[in-house]
């Protein structure tokens, strides 16, 4: 697959407007990859971070690994259910500019590389802009302990607004929020909806966290 091919697939997935056509786009490219494509994805990655120190390397390996072979599964068993016929939402704002991304990110390389970095980029697509999940998968670790948090319907991110590597191109398009900068927010248990949203609001707008 070389750039203009990618670029012309970009074009087209920029086109849809529901998040059914678009996971139904996705899906018809993303399935036409075999596990061997899946399995260099995984490798690429665990080239891209051999410095990081070994205990935490092999957290995130198996993190990662599971996440896109979960998220490659979900794909193929939403298109045999026909799940993407009932999804009539609007896809998220600015999911044109994500493929625009992608096609810049995709400008340079040989033929093998560009097919496995859309890869890549399709999965996060289908997470981020089909199933409105973040690009990094809650649990996944990072520096410090931090990991990716889902607290009462809300993923909170500790990277969203940090990253400096190439993933951080994800980052803009991703439903994660920042995680607070002390501690973990800690909504109230079993509050009322009014209550829960008045919690979310106080902390960002005083900094009352609670960690």
């Amino acid at each position: 697959m070389n750039h203009d091919q990618i670029a012309h697939e970009c074009s087209t997935l920029g086109s849809k407007t529901t998040r059914g056509d678009l996971g139904a786009a996705i899906a018809a490219i993303a399935l036409s990859y075999s596990p061997r494509d899946m399995q260099r994805m995984r490798r690429n990655f665990s080239q891209s971070i051999r410095h990081v120190a070994p205990e935490y390397r092999a957290a995130l390996e198996a993190s990662v690994a599971e996440h896109l072979n979960g998220t490659y599964q979900s794909i193929r068993k939403m298109q045999n259910l026909r799940s993407f016929d009932h999804m009539r939402e609007p896809v998220p704002p600015g999911a044109a500019d994500f493929w625009a991304m992608v096609a810049a990110q995709c400008a340079t390389g040989d033929e093998q590389q560009l097919r496995v970095r859309f890869l890549k980029f399709l999965l996060a697509a289908f997470c981020m802009l089909v199933q409105g999940l973040p690009g990094h998968p809650v649990g996944m670790p990072f520096p410090g302990r931090d990991r990716v948090a889902l607290i009462d319907g809300i993923y909170y991110c500790p990277v969203r607004e940090k990253a400096n590597d190439v993933d951080s191109a994800l980052c803009p398009f991703c439903p994660a929020l920042q995680t607070p900068e002390i501690g973990y927010l800690k909504p109230p248990v079993k509050g009322s909806e009014h209550r829960k949203q008045e919690f979310i609001e106080q902390t960002y707008r005083h900094h009352h966290f609670n960690g």
